[in-house]
């Protein structure tokens, strides 16, 4: 390895060849640059249920494989293209995991999130499971002090993706009542966020070591969902209601179901979780109780300075959900550890 790491030719990189092949952590060109891009030295890539559905479930790439996998990345500008601001080499930045057009429909309307171009890091184009990556100088966030790298990279993702639902979904308000279902990497950030917008939150999952996590990160109270008949009515002997709100954050028909009679008349369901499945609806409710059912991918652009805020603010944390790191050669172990239900998030460190 030369002093410059980026006059490199090669990096190691865990490339996806498809469902059946799984990833191999292999030497492949160092990406080059031009242009507005920049090169990012990656510090940390968190691990991801969406990467599970390529390599377990048979869900397709946008790009055809092979193809490196990860889109929670945050680094250091190693190196910038000669149309892009010098000034950014040797910040520290994250990625976002959506990558915007900035001109169709959705996102002049302000909802860049469902771009109608979107790209995705490990997904449309190369990700983060690699020492290098490269981005259009344009998408980098600068983090901001106070925030460490390493468990800062789990904003790209985890944190903005229930942030946005919580937010601007499920609009949470002060003195609500809101029940989340399914509190791992994602759903225990959405107890936190609805915490901090005043919520009071129920959280809900089969783990009991989540449940526990999840009280010590703003929730109220913790349901074992296996252990009683009817949420609906646990949440009202527990909180004396049902819910205002009710997160879905599991991606299953079954826990959708769960979400819809766990609020109250003109009560809100955001749906985090994804799922190929249909779900039973009982229309009826939803007419007679005027109930509202949304759902939410990812986040905006102009969502992530109120995450960094809240972060330096210390009204969330990152480091207290980052339970695990693996490096970049044990990431096969580190999807082990996802399928297990271990832990809450972990990042690979290349």
């Amino acid at each position: 390895m030369s002093d410059d790491p980026t006059k490199e030719r090669t990096m190691r990189a865990a490339v996806f060849y498809g469902a059946k092949e799984g990833l191999r952590v292999e030497e492949v060109p160092t990406p080059s640059i031009g242009g507005e891009d920049a090169l990012v030295k990656v510090a940390a890539c968190g691990v991801c249920h969406t990467d599970l559905h390529y390599l377990d479930h048979g869900v397709p790439t946008a790009k055809v494989p092979p193809l490196i996998l990860g889109h929670e990345i945050s680094g250091t500008v190693a190196q910038v293209g000669p149309q892009a601001d010098p000034a950014l080499l040797g910040r520290k930045v994250i990625l976002p995991a959506v990558l915007t057009c900035g001109s169709c429909d959705p996102c002049r309307s302000g909802r860049e999130n469902i771009c109608a171009r979107m790209r995705m890091f490990g997904n449309h184009i190369d990700g983060g499971y690699a020492q290098f990556v490269r981005s259009s100088s344009r998408d980098l966030l600068l983090l901001p002090p106070g925030i460490p790298l390493i468990e800062g990279a789990i904003i790209a993702d985890a944190m903005s993706t229930p942030f946005h639902a919580v937010t601007n979904r499920a609009q949470v308000r002060p003195g609500e009542l809101v029940v989340v279902i399914g509190v791992g990497g994602v759903g225990c950030n959405a107890v936190q966020f609805a915490a901090a917008a005043g919520g009071t939150v129920v959280a809900v999952d089969l783990q009991p070591r989540r449940r526990e996590l999840a009280l010590t990160l703003g929730a109220s109270f913790a349901i074992d969902p296996a252990a009683v008949a009817d949420l609906g009515k646990e949440v009202t002997r527990l909180a004396g209601t049902r819910a205002d709100v009710a997160l879905e954050v599991v991606g299953k028909p079954a826990t959708f179901e769960m979400a819809v009679r766990a609020v109250r008349p003109g009560g809100r369901v955001c749906m985090v979780g994804y799922s190929a499945e249909n779900a039973s609806l009982p229309l009826n409710k939803v007419m007679f109780q005027e109930l509202e059912i949304v759902g939410s991918l990812g986040a905006r652009p102009v969502d992530y300075p109120k995450i960094f805020r809240l972060v330096q603010q210390g009204k969330v944390s990152v480091e207290r959900v980052v339970t695990d790191r693996f490096p970049l050669e044990q990431v096969a172990a580190a999807f082990d550890h996802l399928r297990g239900n271990q832990g809450l998030r972990s990042v690979i460190v290349p």
